[in-house]
């Protein structure tokens, strides 16, 4: 069956039920579990490079403690359930690109996402991010709603 699950988060509350299906589900096949969270890159223009660069620290910095803490909340439910597990954070400015390089880059054989994350009030039925996963991953993906 799988044995290397793949679960994104954002942080958002559906996303972490997901998180917390995603654990069950690995329990209940001995699967270990991968959790990433993607940070979009700073961009900004600005004329003057002090008010950018006091920006753009901010931002890096708020972006990786929340990355951090997202992580963090996966691993404890992980944890709490004996599932063994993994995170990891990177940077892009393509999230689904980055979901589906993770994957391969470790060995997973199934992507389990929530259908929707933060930005899913602006799609009906699922997230652009998921949609795109769902559509270009060569690997299984198991959406979660």
């Amino acid at each position: 069956m799988f044995s290397n699950i793949l679960v994104p988060t954002d942080g958002s509350p559906l996303a972490f039920k997901a998180v917390e299906r995603a654990v069950e589900f690995a329990r209940d096949i001995a699967a270990t579990v991968i959790f990433l969270t993607v940070v979009e890159p700073f961009h900004i223009i600005s004329i003057e490079s002090e008010q950018l660069t006091s920006t753009r620290d901010s931002y890096e910095r708020l972006a990786d403690m929340q990355a951090a803490q997202f992580l963090a909340e996966a691993e404890m439910k992980a944890r709490e359930r004996g599932v063994t597990c993994h995170t990891v954070s990177v940077e892009s400015d393509n999230v689904h690109l980055a979901i589906i390089d993770t994957a391969i880059a470790h060995s997973c054989d199934l992507i389990a996402i929530a259908s929707h994350g933060r930005s899913g009030v602006s799609a009906l039925v699922l997230g652009s991010v998921t949609a795109k996963v769902l559509s270009q991953s060569q690997i299984p993906v198991l959406v979660y709603r």
